[in-house]
């Protein structure tokens, strides 16, 4: 009884780990980078798609520097200088989603707003009102890196 036992957790564990390696294996974004605004920084965990995959391609070139102006009253939005690969999907963002816009925009959203975007990612443990306060009412330079 107790080999049978040994013998099913053996088996449950070896499953686990070939699932996490084809899991990883399709590409899939695990990463995180950095956005520094105002001299405050935030994380940003990536979404597993092509559009991030190429974002943070173009980050192991350098810092992305975005000028950004408001828009709507809820987000903040740039041009990227570049194009990425789009991702459309109709989605309702929320305050610290990070949003591409027609392939060369970057939008970083304090509110929320529902259209067809890609999402490239969201800043971790952030709420609208305190992400508001840092971006202030002005235009705003957001600064990309590499974590």
């Amino acid at each position: 009884m107790k080999k049978i036992l040994i013998g099913i957790i053996c088996l449950v564990v070896i499953t686990s780990i070939v699932l996490i390696i084809i899991l990883n294996s399709k590409g899939e974004v695990m990463e995180k980078i950095k956005l520094v605004v105002n001299n405050q920084e935030f994380i940003i965990k990536l979404e597993s798609n092509s559009s991030s995959r190429a974002f943070l391609e173009k980050l192991d070139a350098g810092d992305i520097i975005v000028k950004a102006h408001d828009y709507g009253n809820f987000e903040k939005v740039g041009d990227l200088g570049f194009s990425l690969p789009t991702n459309d999907t109709r989605i309702t963002t929320k305050p610290g989603d990070l949003i591409l816009y027609q392939g060369n925009q970057i939008t970083l959203y304090y509110d929320t707003n529902t259209w067809e975007f890609t999402k490239l990612g969201e800043i971790e443990n952030v709420d609208g009102d305190s992400l508001k306060n840092v971006l202030g009412n002005d235009d705003v330079t957001l600064v990309f890196k590499r974590k």
